[in-house]
């Protein structure tokens, strides 16, 4: 759809109201697209904190998914070890074999790396994110969170124990 420049014609009565219907339609999608942002990005927005999911007792976004790409499975282990040892992360998947495409310092870049899926309250993604900082090789570490809005309610349960009082209460992942 192109929203390029239309002239502008001025209608009186009947023929303003015509034309506001007929671009309804055009406006639709962009509306429903609205209704499909999460219920936690609208309380944000509205500034009020999220409510718990209804019987879970689970507060959309408490916890979070964090990203990082390291070069090797060597270096994705020791972080790994790192940030469960320390209660910075519940668990980290290590995923091998991810190609990243890049720019970086002004050449296009194509690399092998393996990618750290790493499960934690978001409430300790700042610490989380300055220790990785700390020991990882590259000059710019890549980390990134994002807020789990909805999963099945004993897991973020245990993330949130485990990364709070460090006991292993509930199931391995």
């Amino acid at each position: 759809m192109s929203w390029g420049r239309a002239p502008v014609v001025l209608l009186g009565g009947g023929a303003t109201l015509l034309l506001s219907f007929l671009w309804m339609p055009a406006l639709l999608p962009v509306a429903s697209r609205l209704l499909l942002l999460p219920r936690a990005l609208l309380s944000m927005a509205s500034g009020s904190p999220p409510l718990p999911s209804p019987g879970s007792g689970y507060v959309p976004g408490s916890v979070s998914a964090a990203f990082v790409t390291c070069p090797n499975e060597k270096v994705a282990k020791e972080i790994a070890r790192a940030v469960v040892e320390k209660r910075l992360a519940a668990c980290v998947n290590l995923i091998p074999q991810i190609t990243s495409i890049y720019e970086w310092k002004g050449k296009i870049e194509e690399d092998s790396e393996v990618l750290m899926m790493i499960k934690t309250q978001s409430s300790l993604v700042p610490a989380l994110t300055e220790f990785v900082r700390s020991v990882h090789p590259y000059e710019v570490a890549e980390v990134i969170a994002l807020p789990v809005e909805q999963g099945n309610p004993p897991y973020l349960h245990w993330v949130r124990q485990v990364t709070e009082s460090g006991s292993d209460s509930g199931p391995a992942p």
